[in-house]
């Protein structure tokens, strides 16, 4: 029997499109566009000015806070300025533009012989690496737990549909993998390192449990169904441990890092270099030529859907279907928490008008937290915020089950974010 978790769903998972693809590098055209926010926590401080030369790797945004990351140069060339440009959101915020040389000059940190857990920390943090799964959490925060950590848990299932970038990582870079979870686990000081892949990525498993035999790293197969990629649901899965409601994965002797955030640790420490790329995948019926790229940082997704050619889409996506953020246009830039670009067709988005809910529960049923989405958007209709909080929506992680199984088509996860957000406010 495969490890899982309670509940979940079964959705499609349109990797056909790009999982036999390799990695291709994307190059930036002539400029590039560093936003100081691409972590959760506070945005960083920009340490350049106009006219400044700086290279592949340059710090040009410091950490302006405990939860807060480094933000370096994605090519060499010169600094042209500073703009508003979109997130990901939609909202406005500051970017460094930087004019590309196209020489591609890199600025390495020096390399690691044997670190130490604090050095290895200290280079993470250096480094600017946050969870490139797409929560985008400072990993050096993560790695300084108040409770001591026994299990060091890599997030290798993928579960979204549509990406692929994990997947080829495992199977183009394990080895380097391999390293950076033995350096996250030096740095915790864990007594076990497990890697979870869903059993729909046969080859993943071969390929990573062959190089793991002698390295004292578990490889699990997860039965494939989604969201077996959450964090709570991958400890449990895992090693069968409950977070506790309101707790963090370290409560219970767990903390939880993915894939390429492990390779992203292994450039840092072994090569010196800091994290201002990423591996992403580029997919959907919309796009002419679905991809798995190896893109810089700062980059436009309307630069890179023209280079790999549109077709009439009518949805974009960064990150994955389910709990990715649909995008109002293509001006936003790639990032470290960029996973993927989707752009969908009419046949694959659904269209629908909520209806008036039948009473079904299905929702409950799929719901991996064990929440009743049903009840909470019940009361949320009637303002009722008193009786809303007493089925704890702060619990949900927003995956989306409960709206993806609605036969009324109800957009419960909004109501859901919604209701968090009044009652934090009111809090």
């Amino acid at each position: 029997m495969k490890a899982t978790f309670r509940f979940g769903i079964h959705p499609k998972d349109r990797k056909e499109l790009t999982k036999d693809l390799p990695f291709e590098t994307m190059e930036a055209s002539d400029k590039v566009y560093i936003p100081v926010r691409q972590h959760i926590g506070a945005p960083s401080k920009p340490l350049v000015k106009k006219g400044d030369k700086v290279k592949a790797g340059s710090l040009v945004a410091q950490a302006s806070g405990f939860v807060s990351a480094n933000i370096h140069s994605s090519v060499s060339g010169e600094v042209e300025g500073f703009e508003m440009r979109e997130d990901i959101s939609g909202k406005k915020i500051e970017h460094i533009v930087i004019k590309n040389d196209f020489n591609y000059e890199e600025e390495n940190m020096p390399i690691l012989q044997d670190p130490s857990s604090e050095e290895i920390i200290e280079r993470i943090k250096q480094a600017g690496i946050v969870g490139m799964g797409g929560a985008t959490f400072p990993t050096h925060v993560k790695l300084m737990p108040k409770n001591p950590v026994t299990h060091l848990i890599i997030n290798g299932a993928e579960c979204e549909p549509y990406i692929t970038a994990d997947y080829r990582l495992m199977l183009e870079k394990p080895q380097e993998i391999i390293e950076g979870i033995l350096l996250l686990k030096k740095a915790l000081k864990a007594n076990k390192a497990h890697i979870g892949i869903e059993d729909n990525k046969p080859q993943a498993i071969e390929t990573m449990t062959a190089l793991c035999q002698d390295k004292g790293i578990n490889v699990v197969s997860l039965k494939t169904k989604y969201p077996q990629g959450g964090e709570k649901q991958l400890i449990y899965a895992i090693t069968k441990k409950v977070v506790p409601k309101g707790g963090l994965p370290a409560d219970v002797g767990c903390v939880v890092s993915n894939v390429a955030t492990a390779f992203a640790v292994y450039e840092a420490v072994k090569k010196g270099k800091p994290s201002y790329a990423r591996f992403m995948t580029v997919s959907g019926k919309g796009i002419a030529a679905p991809k798995n790229l190896y893109v810089r940082n700062g980059i436009p997704f309307e630069e890179i859907a023209s280079k790999l050619g549109t077709k009439e889409f009518v949805k974009a996506v960064c990150g994955g279907p389910m709990m990715g953020i649909a995008l109002p246009n293509l001006n936003a830039v790639t990032t470290k928490g960029a996973s993927a670009l989707l752009l969908l067709t009419e046949e694959e988005v659904r269209h629908a008008e909520g209806l008036t809910c039948i009473n079904c529960a299905r929702c409950h049923k799929s719901c991996p937290m064990n929440l009743m989405p049903m009840m909470i958007d019940s009361y949320m209709q009637k303002n009722n915020l008193d009786a809303v909080k007493a089925y704890d929506p702060d619990s949900c992680i927003e995956c989306g089950c409960c709206g993806y199984v609605c036969p009324a088509k109800i957009p419960l996860v909004q109501s859901i974010r919604l209701a968090k957000k009044l009652l934090k406010e009111r809090k």
